[in-house]
C-alpha cells in the first residue's frame, strides 16, 4: 500500500503523521510512504531522516492526496484537504466529527473512508489512540491555566502552590478520565488544592487511592458544580463521551458566579467543549475573556509540545495503521475495536453518536460500520 503523510496545516500544528521510525516499520511491512517536503522538520525530524528511513519526499500535498492509498495525519483534515479526498482512500486520523458539521458533510461528498484515531478501542473499553493525546493535554492545562493566572495575562495573580504563609491556589478537575487524573498529578505536583468531579464513584474510589488523599474527590452533581466553580481559581474541563459533543457542564450562570481573574481551560473543546461559553481558539490567539474569566480553549493543545506528542501518538497509532496497511478494510473485519474507529464510509456516517448528534441535520444516512465494510 502506498501511505502519504501530508503536512499538517491548521494554525501553528507542527506534529506530523509519522516519525521516521514509524516510516521505517511501514516499509519493513513492504509498504511505501511519501513525506511532504520539511512536514517534520519544526520538530527535528528532517528530510533527510525520513529518507533514510526508506521515505520518498514529495514537494506538494496535492501529490499525496493524488496518490496515495491511505493518508495518515495528526489532525482532521481541512476543507481544502478534505475536497482533494477521493472513495477508496482511507483516512487515518483525528476527526473529532460531531461539533464539526462541515467537515463531515465534506468527507461524505467525498465518499472516503474516514478511521477516527478518537473512536478506537480497546479489549478494556479504553480509547487507546486518544489516550496519549489525553495525557499530555491534561499536563498542559495546568501549564496553561498557571500561566494565565498570572495578572499580566488577565487572571487573578494568583500562584497556583502558594508559598508559606498564603494558601495555595484552588483547582476544579471536572473528570477524572485520563485528562482529568493527569491534570491532578501536575496541579498536586505544584501544592495547589486540588478537587475532582465525577459521576462514577469506582472511578472516585480508584482516584482517592491514587493520590492518598491529597485531592479531594467529589460526586459530580449541578450543586457541587456550582459551590466547587464559585471558590476555583482554576477550573479544567475534561468530560468525555466518545465520539459525541461533550456535555455543557458549566453554564453561563455559574460563569457570572466564578472570581474575577480566574481561569478556565476546556480540554473537551476538539468535542465542542464542556463550559458553555466556549468557542476555539489557537495557540496564536489562545485566550479570551467573558465575566472576568479568562477562557483558554485551544483545540490542539498537544501541538503546543509537538515534538513529545508525536512520538506518544506514534507509539499508539503505528499497530492500527500497519493492520490497515497490511489488510486494508478486512483488517476492521475481525478487529470490533478498530471497526469502532470507522466513522464515515462511501458518505454515511458509521458512528452512532456522530450520527445522533449531525445525521438529521444533514441529511446523512447511518450504516452499521461491520455492514458498511462489506459494501
Amino acid at each position: 500500500m502506498l501511505i502519504g503523510v501530508p503536512k499538517e496545516i491548521k494554525n501553528h500544528e507542527y506534529r506530523i503523521g509519522l516519525t521516521p521510525a514509524a516510516v521505517r516499520e511501514y516499509v519493513a511491512h513492504g509498504h511505501q510512504v511519501m513525506v511532504q517536503r520539511d512536514g517534520g522538520v519544526a520538530i527535528g525530524f528532517t528530510n533527510e531522516d525520513y529518507e533514510a528511513a526508506g521515505a520518498r519526499i514529495v514537494d506538494t500535498p496535492e501529490e499525496i492526496f493524488a496518490s496515495a492509498d491511505m493518508i495518515v495525519k495528526v489532525k482532521e483534515p481541512q476543507p481544502g484537504e478534505c475536497k482533494q479526498l477521493r472513495e477508496g482512500q482511507i483516512l487515518y486520523t483525528y476527526l473529532h466529527l460531531a461539533p464539526d458539521p462541515e467537515q463531515t458533510r465534506l468527507l461524505a461528498e467525498a465518499r472516503v473512508t474516514a478511521i477516527a484515531y478518537e473512536t478506537v478501542t480497546d479489549n478494556r473499553g479504553g480509547l487507546p489512540l486518544l489516550a496519549p493525546m489525553s495525557e499530555v493535554a491534561g499536563r498542559m492545562s495546568i501549564q496553561a491555566g498557571a500561566h494565565n493566572l498570572e495578572k499580566i495575562q488577565g487572571g487573578s495573580g494568583t500562584l497556583l502552590g502558594g508559598v508559606p504563609g498564603v494558601a495555595p491556589g484552588k483547582v476544579l478537575i471536572i473528570g477524572g478520565g485520563v485528562v482529568g487524573t493527569q491534570a491532578a498529578k501536575m496541579a498536586v505536583g505544584l501544592g495547589a488544592d486540588v478537587t475532582i468531579l465525577d459521576r462514577s464513584l469506582p472511578r472516585l474510589r480508584e482516584l482517592d487511592d491514587i493520590f492518598m488523599g491529597r485531592v479531594k474527590t467529589v460526586y459530580s452533581t449541578v450543586d457541587a458544580i456550582d459551590k466547587y466553580s464559585r471558590e476555583a481559581d482554576l477550573v479544567v474541563g475534561a468530560v468525555l463521551i466518545p465520539g459525541a459533543a461533550a456535555p455543557k457542564l458549566l453554564s453561563r450562570e455559574h460563569i457570572k458566579n466564578m472570581k474575577p481573574g480566574s481561569v478556565l481551560v476546556d480540554v473537551a473543546i476538539d468535542q465542542g467543549g464542556c463550559f458553555e461559553t466556549s468557542k476555539a481558539t489557537t495557540h496564536q490567539d489562545p485566550t479570551y475573556v467573558v465575566d472576568d474569566v479568562v477562557h483558554y480553549c485551544v483545540a490542539n493543545m498537544p501541538g503546543g509540545v509537538a515534538r513529545t506528542s508525536t512520538i506518544a501518538l506514534n507509539n499508539a497509532t503505528l499497530p492500527y495503521g500497519i493492520a490497515l496497511a497490511n489488510k486494508g478494510l478486512a483488517a476492521m473485519t475481525n478487529d470490533v475495536n478498530l471497526r469502532n474507529g470507522l466513522n464515515m464510509h462511501k458518505g454515511y456516517i458509521t458512528y452512532k453518536a456522530v450520527h445522533d448528534d449531525l445525521g438529521e441535520k444533514l441529511g446523512l444516512e447511518y450504516m452499521d460500520p461491520a455492514d458498511a465494510i462489506t459494501r
